[in-house]
């Protein structure tokens, strides 16, 4: 399947900021799963952008502007060849062993809710990793509802499980956590979800990782319940947003800021019909 991605993200400010520094994980990188035919990224022209690897392997491009500036606009087009493998992944670059995506963050840190839905999860499982993985997948998802507008970056685990509603970041952040309170490696994952129709989102996917062994890493895309497809293009892997947030920055002044992000993802090959 070929995937295009348009995504346009501004920021505004209601007075002059001076200086701005923006972490960016936009980029797709090729592996088992996916190559990306093309891609480009647009920053404003008053900018700087160095480009680099995190330490998972991540694209990280850091955009610097050190003058008077009351808005900024990025823009990313490209076009990503996908196929589906069952939600094992292959080809990725993995600096790190499994056993170190056992350790929790304070995104992920589990309480009391989220180690008896581990711990209920596990006791009806099969006792194989790769059950148990689907069987959170499931809990989770029937214990946080989808709700746009009513968490945010900074809402933990244990909060979106105790409200019981949440969007992907939610339900990824709640499934790793109970994961690797069963001894379970699971990791976080942001990237872009192919759905059928012509629609515009506000914001990009998200999905978990978890590792199965015989497998290796396996994707669970809690929110819609499957393992992801050719339809899902995978961009960062960290232990939590954080660490694979599309944007995150810092500024000096500016005031109260807007943001507005447009991001259409299509299917190619229809788009050429």
């Amino acid at each position: 399947m070929r995937i295009q991605i348009h995504q346009e993200t501004a920021y505004r400010y209601e007075a002059a900021a001076n200086y701005s520094m923006q972490m960016l994980r936009l980029r797709p990188l090729d592996s088992g799963c996916q190559k990306v035919l093309s891609w480009r990224f647009t920053p404003p022209s008053f900018g700087t952008v160095t480009e680099s690897r995190d330490a998972y392997g991540n694209v990280l491009q850091t955009l610097y502007i050190e003058r008077l500036h009351s808005e900024i606009t990025l823009t990313v087009h490209g076009e990503v060849e996908t196929k589906d493998t069952g939600g094992v992944l292959e080809g990725t670059y993995e600096p790190f062993p499994p056993v170190f995506f056992l350790r929790q963050t304070e995104l992920s840190a589990p309480d009391d809710k989220i180690r008896a839905l581990s711990e209920a999860a596990k006791a009806v499982s099969d006792g194989t990793p790769l059950d148990l993985a689907h069987r959170l997948m499931d809990a989770v998802r029937d214990a946080v509802d989808y709700r746009i507008g009513e968490t945010h970056a900074a809402t933990t685990a244990a909060e979106a499980l105790a409200h019981g509603y949440g969007v992907c970041q939610d339900h990824t952040h709640v499934f790793i956590s109970a994961a690797r309170h069963a001894g379970l490696p699971a990791r976080y994952v942001s990237g872009y979800l192919w759905v059928e129709g012509d629609a515009e989102y506000e914001a990009s996917h998200a999905w978990a990782e978890a590792y199965i062994d015989g497998l290796g890493w396996v994707g669970f895309d809690v929110a819609n319940r499957i393992c992801p497809t050719a339809a899902h293009v995978r961009v960062a892997c960290g232990l939590d947003y954080l660490e694979t947030a599309p944007i995150r920055g810092l500024r000096r002044g500016g005031g109260e800021e807007t943001m507005e992000v447009r991001l259409k993802v299509d299917d190619a090959a229809a788009q050429q019909q």
